[in-house]
């Protein structure tokens, strides 16, 4: 029997997947948990046109993940502290004043996606890496400033 997986299934497949399943399984298994239905013309349309969505989807998310690493490239963010004697001040700069800054240049960036390769404790330039995605990384300075 031909059904439509709407829910990932482990060891059958992926929601969306029309799979030949075992008459048993697909009848007392897969449509009464609600996990497939019965692959008819409409269903399998319907599934068609959500994967061609998806696809369509993920392949702006990509162009616009692109343009944020190419604008963000090169860029250097400035970050005022107060300083103690020979340049250290209390605490360090974060991965928040960072994307807070970066917010005020007009970029979005979650915290969680600024990689400090060391702690910044002292004035001066450093190297930052922003990881947008799997596949797109931004490298970028920050320059710490009295």
């Amino acid at each position: 029997m031909k059904v439509v997986l709407l829910k990932d299934v482990k060891g059958s497949g992926k929601a969306g997947d029309i799979i030949e399943a075992k008459d048993g399984f697909a009848q007392n298994f897969l449509i009464k948990k609600g996990l497939a239905k019965i692959a008819d013309n409409s269903a399998i349309n319907e599934s068609n046109q959500k994967k061609q969505a998806q696809d369509f989807h993920r392949q702006e998310q990509l162009k616009a993940n692109k343009a944020l690493r190419e604008a963000l490239d090169g860029k250097e963010v400035v970050v005022v502290v107060k300083c103690g004697e020979g340049g250290r001040f209390f605490g360090s700069v974060t991965n928040k004043e960072i994307a807070d800054k970066l917010f005020e240049l007009g970029f979005s960036v979650d915290k969680k996606k600024i990689v400090l390769s060391s702690n910044i404790k002292t004035v001066g330039v450093y190297p930052v890496t922003v990881k947008i995605s799997p596949e797109e990384t931004a490298k970028l300075s920050v320059k710490v400033i009295n």
